[in-house]
């Protein structure tokens, strides 16, 4: 019985087309802009709920949130950013998300939705932005709607885990 072989596919390979296929991005508004997080990162999506503050916390970890049982820390990602904060605070919502072992907990102004973004319509990240350069990994482009790709490694590693 022959055994037909299949052509084995290369790492780079796999990379290339895994990346011409697209990023699957959570989209989310923080101000009057659009921002985009990698998928595989978010455990999941809560609303707004009563934080319990922490002595000494950096100004941008607003505190923390027991998580069936994990003790979760919570970044404001305006003060993080430093925009001012929002009149319609009611509407912020979390983002649970997944750095190494950690959770974290990221308040943004509203989720929007998931998108797939092709390579072929990602840019590179400015040099030089108003918001922390080293956690913008690109600018996308859905629609007519600009995208700030953000790397939450980057973004989450001043937090210390309480």
């Amino acid at each position: 019985m022959n055994a037909m072989a299949l052509p084995e596919m290369s790492a780079a390979a796999a990379l290339s087309e895994a990346s011409e296929a697209g990023q699957e991005l959570l989209t989310f508004r923080l101000g009057g802009e659009h921002y985009g997080i990698d998928i595989l990162k978010v455990q999941e999506i809560r609303g707004r709920e009563p934080v319990t503050r922490i002595a000494n916390a950096p100004a941008h970890v607003r505190g923390v949130i027991n998580l069936r049982g994990i003790i979760v820390p919570v970044m404001d990602l305006r003060v993080r950013f430093g925009l001012p904060t929002a009149e319609g605070e009611g509407t912020s919502v979390h983002i649970i998300v997944n750095v190494g072992t950690r959770v974290i907990g990221i308040v943004v102004d509203g989720v929007s939705d998931v998108v797939t973004l092709p390579a072929s319509q990602v840019r590179p990240g400015p040099e030089m932005a108003a918001i922390d350069a080293s956690c913008i990994t690109g600018l996308g482009m859905q629609g007519d709607r600009m995208l700030i790709l953000l790397d939450v490694d980057a973004l989450v590693a001043g937090i210390e885990a309480a």
